[in-house]
């Protein structure tokens, strides 16, 4: 029986990375301005896309995927961990309208159920340590009793930071010592019903948390050994974090459980590491890399990767950093950041959304006659900036060679197209003015915002979560007064 239990499990595994083929994206949105799901669907499909990544199960999101044909990741917000922890019923309600529904009602190919994202990272202090386990359980046990076990895999999207080498080499690697128990109950838990782990792995953190990182090692273009493993030359950060990931399956006993990377990207904005020539070099070498399916030293063959992220959210916490919503591969209006060739398409580069309808051609500047020293200025910025997106000012930055004069107004307008381009939301005690004059100058791009629509039921909270904005800031300019 135990033999009969082994070759279960091996056909479980063939049959997994088996179905791998393509390219992931992570498809966030947490955005002011939303594309239309419809549209980010078709850019998907012409963009070579094969996969999908949810951080939840946004219901309009979820029906445009349906016969969409791509494979979805459909996740459970950490916020929502304790719930699914402590309520069998509430993991099979949810399961039942997010998954069972959507897969027989709408036709939507869901494979996987993220539970909790990072639950793990040492910056929440434990937070979800005694949930996500319990959690990843009866989500399991809810797909079994819904009969689609066989189809929707549940994983754990952690950090790379839940396991570390003790020597500084991948052959060092296993998993931290304050959750080595838990991680063995998790790993053990995903073999034995057939699922895959899920790693995120982010080289830029590396560089952007260390000054004397050594720059080339983050990317894939270098043939310079920076790491040699005994007998092994690493080259580049990913394949040696990759290969400390499997080292630390391998000691414990599941050297062969797939392994999925739910996230890989480099940024574009918000720090001097994060750039377009950066996230060109990061994003294309690792495409490159993994389309010749040579795998890691550790682990030949193809590698399973979603893509960080499709397109940039301007509505996503800063706490990490600003550059927390430059991730995109695509701006906020589905248009390309720079060439990258997916290996999906004919062109070999990226192809833009479709029929985004943007508002109109004015942007709301500081007027020429202002003073720089009005005493107004410092308050008027500070309150754009926090109610807004600022985080392409700054040293390093997109925006940051603006004088003054430039970051005024670059914020002046950011508040502006975020409350789609009201008159009253280009007031700033007489310090401002709207201009149908492109502000724009070199890599700095005033934006201007797409359209919102009453044709899908997304959009229609928008405009609820627009006129909540509207109100609180009347109240607010009310008490600035």
């Amino acid at each position: 029986m135990g033999c009969f239990s082994v070759v279960l499990r091996t056909l479980s595994w063939f049959c997994l990375v088996g179905s791998v083929v393509g390219i992931g994206a992570n498809w966030g949105t947490q955005l002011s301005h939303p594309l239309e799901p419809n549209i980010v669907v078709r850019m998907l499909r012409d963009n070579g896309f094969q996969k999908v990544k949810l951080f939840d199960a946004d219901p309009p999101t979820m029906k445009a995927l349906g016969k969409s044909g791509l494979e979805v990741m459909v996740g459970i917000p950490n916020d929502m961990l304790a719930t699914m922890a402590t309520s069998v019923k509430a993991a099979e309600k949810w399961v039942s309208k997010n998954v069972s529904s959507y897969i027989s009602n709408n036709g939507v190919n869901i494979r996987y159920v993220a539970v909790g994202n990072e639950p793990f990272l040492e910056t929440y202090n434990g937070s979800f340590l005694r949930t996500t386990f319990p959690a990843l359980q009866n989500v399991q046990g809810a797909l079994i009793k819904a009969g689609l076990s066989s189809l929707v895999k549940a994983t754990v999207p952690l950090n790379a930071d839940v396991y570390q080498s003790s020597s500084g080499v991948p052959s060092g690697g296993d998993f931290r010592t304050d959750i080595h128990d838990l991680m063995l109950a998790i790993v053990k838990f995903l073999s034995d019903n057939g699922a895959p782990f899920t790693v995120n792995i982010y080289p830029f953190i590396s560089l952007y948390s260390d000054s004397s990182f050594p720059v080339d090692y983050a990317f894939f273009d270098t043939n310079s050994a920076t790491i040699t493993d005994g007998g092994t030359a690493y080259t580049n950060m990913f394949d040696a974090n990759m290969d400390t990931l499997i080292w630390a399956l391998k000691k414990n006993g599941f050297e062969n459980l797939p392994i999925i990377v739910g996230e890989i990207g480099w940024p574009t904005d918000g720090d001097r590491n994060a750039n377009l020539n950066y996230a060109q070099r990061f994003n294309q070498g690792f495409m490159t890399h993994i389309l010749t399916g040579r795998g890691t030293p550790m682990r030949a063959g193809p590698i399973d990767a979603y893509l960080f992220s499709l397109i940039d959210e301007d509505e996503k916490s800063i706490a990490p950093g600003n550059f927390e919503r430059h991730w995109g591969v695509f701006n906020y209006d589905g248009s390309a950041k720079y060439q990258l060739n997916l290996g999906t398409t004919n062109s070999g580069a990226l192809i833009p959304a479709k029929n985004v309808r943007y508002l109109s051609q004015k942007w709301c500047v500081l007027k020429p006659q202002a003073s720089l020293d009005d005493p107004g200025i410092a308050d008027a910025v500070s309150y754009a900036c926090a109610n807004a997106d600022c985080t392409s000012l700054g040293y390093g930055t997109s925006c940051g060679d603006l004088d003054a004069r430039g970051n005024i107004s670059y914020a002046f307008n950011s508040y502006f197209q975020k409350f789609n381009q009201f008159d009253s939301s280009c007031k700033f005690l007489n310090l401002s003015m709207i201009t149908k004059a492109n502000p724009s100058t070199g890599t700095c791009r005033f934006e201007i915002m797409i359209e919102f629509t009453l044709s899908d039921g997304g959009q229609r909270f928008m405009y609820s979560k627009l006129g909540i904005y509207c109100l609180v800031t009347v109240l607010l300019w009310l008490t600035f007064l």
